[in-house]
């Protein structure tokens, strides 16, 4: 049975950290590409960061980029964001997703709607 739990969310203060954790089981996460995706109130759901399985290349959502890292550990079959220099408009609820086997691109590794499993999420507030 596909599990994914996220953890690691929390209040920050704006130019904060958190490192958000993606526990996956009844899959291996090197096996699937992997992203992370976020809903704020009133906001469409929002892709923000994939990888593929075996870590070939990472990609970032304009907004987020040069600011969130995404990895995997592979021992321990979980997916992390590190998020650092936090902004106010980073607060969402945030969500890890597996997508299904087979040849993901570069452009559709972005679409929220290629992915077969989201987790419960992990509330991220950012503010003063």
């Amino acid at each position: 049975q596909v599990q994914l739990v996220e953890s690691g969310g929390g209040l920050a203060q704006p130019g904060g950290s958190l490192r958000l954790s993606c526990a996956a089981s009844g899959f291996t996460v090197s096996s699937y590409a992997m992203s992370w995706a976020r809903q704020a109130p009133g906001k469409p759901f929002e892709w923000v960061s994939g990888i593929y399985g075996d870590g070939r290349d990472t990609y970032y959502a304009d907004s987020v980029k040069g600011r969130f890292t995404i990895s995997r550990d592979n021992a321990k079959n979980t997916v992390y964001l590190q998020m650092n220099s936090l902004k106010p408009e980073d607060t969402a609820r945030y969500y890890c997703g597996k997508a299904p086997p087979g040849p993901i691109t570069s452009a559709t590794i972005r679409s929220v709607t290629l992915y077969e499993r989201w987790g419960q999420g992990t509330q991220v507030t950012v503010s003063s």
